[in-house]
């Protein structure tokens, strides 16, 4: 059986912007490659991708497989609160990927954080 969550809530920012690759040139192209990597991923569970800014124009919302695309309406943090809290109180085992301490901490009592290079090491 595997340890993987059953829900991914994925920071797309700090994902993206944790390998230099010239994605904030075409922070829309990294926000797609993103979710194409996400999309054929041998992850178990749902994953929640979380897009803001720029990169929602790379990505439209709505379920493709077992990643569901979010647009966070302003605040990118406040929008993966909200879904890593969700999902918990429906009973699913949380994980945010983030790397960003406040973040984390908001999310604490809804489950557990992994940094970006923990899910960039799956995707490869």
């Amino acid at each position: 059986m595997s340890s993987a969550p059953s829900v991914l809530v994925v920071d797309g920012a700090n994902v993206v912007g944790a390998r230099p690759d010239g994605w904030w040139k075409d922070r829309a192209g990294a926000a797609r490659r993103l979710h194409e990597q996400l999309v054929t991923a041998d992850l178990d569970g749902d994953i929640v991708l979380v897009l803001e800014g720029a990169a929602k124009a790379g990505v439209p919302v709505g379920r493709d497989g077992h990643v569901t695309v979010v647009h966070a309406p302003q605040d990118g943090d406040a929008e993966i609160v909200r879904q890593a809290h969700k999902a918990a109180e429906a009973g699913r085992q949380v994980t945010v990927v983030t790397a960003d301490r406040l973040l984390a901490a908001r999310v604490a009592k809804a489950g557990t954080t992994v940094g970006p290079t923990w899910l960039l090491d799956r995707l490869t």
